[in-house]
């Protein structure tokens, strides 16, 4: 009998989308299904991005270069350079979405058995990239009750072994929400160049800032040019998920070197979606505008919701679109199956992202959800009822 290879077996289920049979089961018996699971924003893309594919007048759809269309390239720089980081087109290489940004450095930076330290909880794909690489992620416990802030720098120092040789840092924070100061980012800069590590800098929400405080780029913290490997993406910036345009970006020759040889072995990234990333540049700063306070109003709404519900805890998060909420359950994978099977409110249920999967140690995180505020304020507080009602109704163990 055929079989197929230990990495397959062991590859992580996604928390945000294994539960989607059990949403479209419940759509198809008429259920109205509010999708909190996952950071699909609702928000229009650009009409500038929109524009640059219905314009294009291309004949033939060929393959784009390897590390990404040199005009785009060149405006990812004054992008850049326009939130205060200097790079050239050779540092930036462009990917088929954040996450094959992740999957080619890993595999570039790091050996099978190589460990990589993660402040828990986490962006869930790290898990399956490390396990399509080999790399094995060593966690930090971040604290609820501090709303998920940087752990003490001797955590970091305990979790450090002769294996160890990187570090991820999402910034903002997915899934808490959690905005890390220059501060605290000085401080992992020193014990990355210490210990001789990469710091992979994943700053796909850096748009999505909620405080006074600026956005810090891990790019713009001094003696870090060899060390830096930045991880950026499109899709939430912009509205654009589904273009699957990302980037790497680093001041590393010889790990850019390497990254090209990767990016050569796919042959290339999307054309229309570079087209419509390329058009995104020109988005006004007006829309930024608008939409950072869209955001900040259904965070607000969102996080005074959940705080007001009986066993309900959730930190303010200060960016990104996402929190992680503790629920007074004892398992918020059975709950959340439970809400798409057997909860029906008015015709309407939610759908919840388990924190557990955000988690590599095993046991944590059972008694969490990661929460996506994506939908409207009406929608929300249709969805804030539903969870309300479901958690007084639910029997199906408590925390």
């Amino acid at each position: 009998m055929l079989s197929i290879s230990q990495k397959a077996r062991i590859m992580p289920l996604s928390p945000v989308r294994k539960l989607v049979p059990f949403s479209d089961a419940a759509k198809k018996r008429g259920v109205k299904v509010y999708h909190l699971n996952i950071g699909q924003p609702d928000v229009p893309a650009p009409r500038e991005a929109l524009e640059a594919v219905k314009s294009n007048e291309l004949s033939l759809v060929s393959y784009t270069h390897s590390a990404g269309n040199e005009r785009y390239r060149e405006g990812m720089v004054e992008y850049y350079r326009g939130i205060g980081v200097s790079v050239s087109v050779d540092d930036i290489i462009v990917t088929t979405g954040g996450s094959e940004a992740i999957l080619i450095g890993f595999s570039v930076c790091f050996d099978p058995g190589d460990e990589v330290l993660v402040m828990e909880p986490f962006y869930t794909n790290y898990s399956g990239i490390a396990t399509w690489t080999g790399v094995v992620l060593r966690p930090v416990a971040c604290d609820i009750r501090s709303g998920f802030a940087l752990p003490p720098i001797d955590a970091f120092e305990r979790a450090i072994t002769p294996r160890t040789r990187g570090i991820v840092v999402c910034n903002p924070n997915n899934p808490t929400g959690y905005l890390y100061s220059r501060g605290e980012l000085e401080q992992l800069a020193a014990m990355v160049r210490k210990h001789g590590l990469y710091l992979f800098a994943d700053e796909v929400y850096r748009e999505f800032c909620y405080t006074d405080a600026p956005h810090v780029s891990c790019m713009e913290l001094a003696g870090m040019e060899e060390h830096v490997v930045l991880i950026d993406s499109v899709s939430k910036r912009y509205s654009l998920c589904g273009v699957r345009i990302g980037a790497i970006v680093s001041r590393n020759r010889e790990l850019m070197q390497g990254v090209l040889r990767f990016a050569q072995a796919r042959l290339c990234s999307p054309a229309y979606g570079q087209i419509a990333a390329e058009g995104a540049l020109r988005t006004p700063p007006a829309y930024f505008a608008g939409v950072r306070k869209e955001y900040i109003a259904r965070r607000d709404y969102m996080v005074g919701a959940l705080n007001a519900m009986d066993g309900v805890f959730c930190p303010m998060p200060q960016g990104a679109f996402y929190t992680v909420v503790r629920l007074p359950v004892a398992d918020c994978d059975v709950f959340a199956q439970w809400l798409l099977e057997e909860f029906v409110y008015e015709g309407q249920t939610v759908m919840i992202a388990p924190a557990s999967g955000f988690y590599v140690t095993p046991g944590k995180g059972l008694d969490e959800a990661r929460i996506a505020y994506v939908l409207n304020v009406e929608d929300l507080k249709r969805a804030m009822r539903c969870l309300e009602v479901a958690l007084k109704r639910y029997d199906g163990g408590r925390g």
